[in-house]
């Protein structure tokens, strides 16, 4: 599955290895006693980032690196491995609903009729999964994320190749979510390179997710997004959102937020964690470790 529900990351029992995807290199955590990070960089243009394309351009470089992580640990009987997939090779969406069907069958025919016409690849080719969040009224904001099984394959193939058996499967946005507060109306924005993912939750119930390639990539073009949607929130919510969070900004982020705060008139952080600076490789990996309580 691409998403499991939020607190079966802090129920189930962790596999022992959490590794995120990036077009830059493997970042990863081993999980016992003591949360060992490591980083294994991959050659420029190995993976190439897409929802519609093949993502994984140099499979030999791929799996070396993937090969440099495969060291096992014995005894371990469970599912031994989390994935957590750059965001731009899955498209991610919220759907509102009056009434959402009891039945899983039912479900998952409403979410692919609704997404049809607004992903890029063929539904009924896609690895689906999607999380419930009911509401006031009983109204539901479903979380559906959605990406072609070609391209999950890729992205797997190495590691079970490496004796590295792939459990929960999910996205570096929806994953560093466990970083941010979620109080209030407020915003996320995660650069990864080019593309940029803004997510919006309202006292805890994600209702809007963006990801978007940007023409250059620079503040400009985060505004660009990022204006229009805090207008959106405005006048489709009814209230203004209270603070914006910034993830992968690098040495722009001083800068950003200075310009943020005086254009959007809210007030802008930074993601953080107690084990290390989330950034474009690794937001993923420290808020899936949050969510397990691992060192942090």
């Amino acid at each position: 599955m691409l998403l499991d529900r939020l607190k079966s990351l802090i129920e189930d029992p962790p596999p022992a290895l959490a590794v995120e995807i990036s077009e830059a290199g493997i970042a990863a955590a081993r999980i016992g006693a003591k949360t060992e990070l490591e980083f294994v960089p991959l050659k420029s243009g190995t993976l190439v980032v897409s929802p519609v394309e093949p993502n994984v351009a140099d499979p030999d470089d791929f799996a070396r690196a993937v090969r440099l992580l495969g060291r096992s640990q014995p005894g371990r009987k469970r599912r031994d491995l989390a994935v957590i997939l750059p965001d731009y090779s899955t498209r991610t969406a919220v759907l509102d609903f009056d009434s959402f069907p009891s039945d899983a069958k039912e479900q998952i025919s409403l979410l692919k009729f609704r997404l049809r016409r607004s992903v890029p690849f063929d539904v009924d080719a896609a690895a689906i999964s999607y999380w419930p969040q009911v509401g006031p009224q009983k109204k539901v904001d479903v979380v559906v994320v959605l990406a072609p099984h070609e391209v999950v394959a890729q992205y797997e193939a190495p590691f079970r190749a490496a004796g590295l058996q792939p459990g929960l499967i999910t996205t570096s946005s929806l994953a560093a979510l466990e970083l941010a507060q979620d109080d209030g109306l407020s915003v996320v924005a995660k650069m990864a390179g080019r593309v940029l993912t803004v997510l919006v939750r309202d006292k805890g119930t994600l209702k809007l997710v963006r990801c978007v390639e940007l023409a250059l990539g620079d503040l400009e073009d985060v505004a660009g997004v990022l204006v229009p949607t805090f207008v959106y929130l405005e006048d489709n919510l009814g209230s203004k959102a209270e603070g914006l969070l910034l993830c992968g900004f690098g040495a722009r982020t001083d800068e950003a937020q200075r310009r943020f705060t005086e254009e959007l008139g809210a007030a802008v952080e930074t993601v953080r964690s107690p084990l290390g600076v989330p950034g474009e490789t690794n937001a993923g990996l420290l808020g899936y470790l949050r969510s397990i309580a691992r060192n942090n």
